[in-house]
Formats: C-alpha cells, structure tokens, sequence
C-alpha cells in the first residue's frame, strides 16, 4: 500500500532494512520524510525515542494499520511530533485497505474511520452463518467488507471461500461497530475475545486502559485456561524504562479503572512481546507461553 501510493503520487519511498526507532527518526530528517506509515508498535518505539532525539522530523501526515492503534499511544505520539496520525483497517483480503480516517469525512480517535472510495464496510450479525443480517448503527457485530478491493477467494480452499464470503460480503472476523456519523471502531478479534464466568472481555479495551499506566511501555491481555472461570485474564507487560512495576499493584490499578470481570487478576512481565513479520503482536505464541505456567 505504501509502495503504490507513493508511486501514484510520484513521490520517494524512503526503507529500512530492519525497523528501529531511533535510526528511523534520524532517517527521516536526514531525507526530509513528511509521510509516515506504520503499525502501532512503531508508533510507540518512536515517541520513546523522540525525546532523546537531536531532531524531529517534520511530520504532515501519519497512517496506521495492521492492529489497533491505543488512543494514549496516538496522543502521546502526536504530542512528541506535532503529527496527526491517520489510523485505517484492512485485511490481506481486502487488498488490503478498507477505512482510513479521511479529512474529508473528519477524524475521530480510537476508531478506524470510514470506507474507502467503492467500498462497503458494515457490520452484521456474527452469530448467523450461511446469510448476512446487517445491523443499525450502535450495535456490535461482526465487520463486513463489500467492494472492489475484495479478494476471489482462498486457492484451492472452496469450502474456506464460502464460510468467508456470503451474499457478496466477506466476514473479516473481527467485531466492531458503527456510530451515527459513519465511525467504524474495531473493538476486538472474535477469536481473541475472552470469556471469563460466563462475561465476555474484549482485551482491547484492557489494553487501552492499561497503556495509560505511568509504568507500562506495552501491553498484551489475552486468555488463559481456568479452572474455576473457564479463562483468566492475563495482561503481559513490556515495563516502562526505568520503571519496577509491582504485578499486584497493577492488578489493583486496573481493578480501579476497569469493570469487575475485566481487570487481569494475573500480570506477567516481559523485556519484548512477539512480533510477526508485520510487527503485529503475536498472541498466539503468548497464550501458548503462559499456559505452561498456569
């Protein structure tokens, strides 16, 4: 998407090898980059290393895809930079942008935005299968893609084809809602959501609580196997430099600020969180970590 935008708007694509903070702030003013693209633990690597910077690029614009992007993580960001950042969804599948926060349409953080030109982005009923019920504004459901930007189908998986794609609508498996003003926000994976005694927690919105934490550079919340309520919460925190942070007073700092089935009764440090190739959190390998030590 980076690549093809930019050639479209004959500009220069400026690349790393490798991402790193501190070497792409220094990159940028070195090239006098004004636009930048990257998923949310770029984000979060460069406003901690804005403040040990010589200088800061001049920053007009921002995009950010790939996962949800914290709202304390946007603000802190663009207070380092001065930069509005645009944050968009989109899926492999999607080819693979699907909403941006548009000027034209406004800006509203915490959430992804509106569709881009010739798509539909509505939300539907995730329970039903075999058909799309679509739901009014407000409602949690399932975020269903409709365009030219959809993919023809998964090679030589037909059976996996037709669960992903009904009437015409490709169920991208994440929940989420749209507001009276055309606002998507994406509130979790279906698969992610944990269900502690019968309650649903969406570990999105744990996260977003716990990165305003004064002690917490970042976080991952998922669900491990309980025996009393079916699953735990388990927050795996990456610790602010220069920080301690206690587990217990976490737990109880979280127990202030979050509903009683939604705080994590379990915190475990780490020094990094797994990335994938896209530097996506990879929760999988997290559950599977930490289920070990249950």
């Amino acid at each position: 998407m980076s690549l093809n935008s930019t050639w479209r708007a004959g500009a220069t694509l400026v690349l790393l090898p490798r991402f790193d903070a501190a070497r792409a702030v220094e990159l940028m003013v070195k090239e006098g980059v004004n636009t930048f693209h990257g998923v949310p633990t770029m984000f979060i690597a460069l406003a901690a290393a804005a403040p040990d910077a010589v200088a800061l690029p001049a920053l007009r614009v921002c995009v950010s895809g790939g996962a949800s992007l914290p709202v304390a993580v946007l603000e802190r960001f663009e207070a380092a930079f001065g930069a509005r950042i645009y944050e968009g969804y989109g899926l492999s599948e999607t080819s693979p942008a699907a909403t941006l926060n548009q000027p034209l349409f406004g800006t509203k953080a915490g959430t992804i935005g509106h569709p881009l030109w010739g798509v539909d982005v509505e939300i539907a009923r995730a329970e039903v299968e075999g058909r799309i019920e679509l739901l009014p504004p407000g409602e949690l459901g399932e975020v269903v893609v409709r365009g030219h930007n959809v993919f023809s189908g998964y090679l030589g998986r037909p059976e996996a084809t037709a669960e992903a794609v009904v009437d015409g609508w490709f169920r991208t498996g994440d929940l989420g809602t749209k507001d009276d003003e055309g606002f998507l926000r994406i509130v979790d994976r279906k698969k992610d959501v944990i269900i502690r005694g019968g309650y649903n927690v969406y570990p999105r919105e744990v996260e977003e609580v716990l990165m305003r934490h004064d002690a917490i550079a970042q976080v991952a919340v998922i669900g491990l196997p309980d025996e009393l309520h079916g699953e735990e919460i388990c927050a795996v925190v990456v610790p602010a430099p220069g920080t301690a942070p206690d587990a217990a007073a976490i737990t109880e700092w979280s127990r202030e600020h979050l509903g009683r089935h939604k705080y994590p009764r379990r915190v475990e440090f780490t020094d990094t969180l797994p990335l994938g190739p896209s530097m996506k959190v990879l929760k999988r390998e997290l559950r599977a970590r930490y289920a070990d030590r249950s």
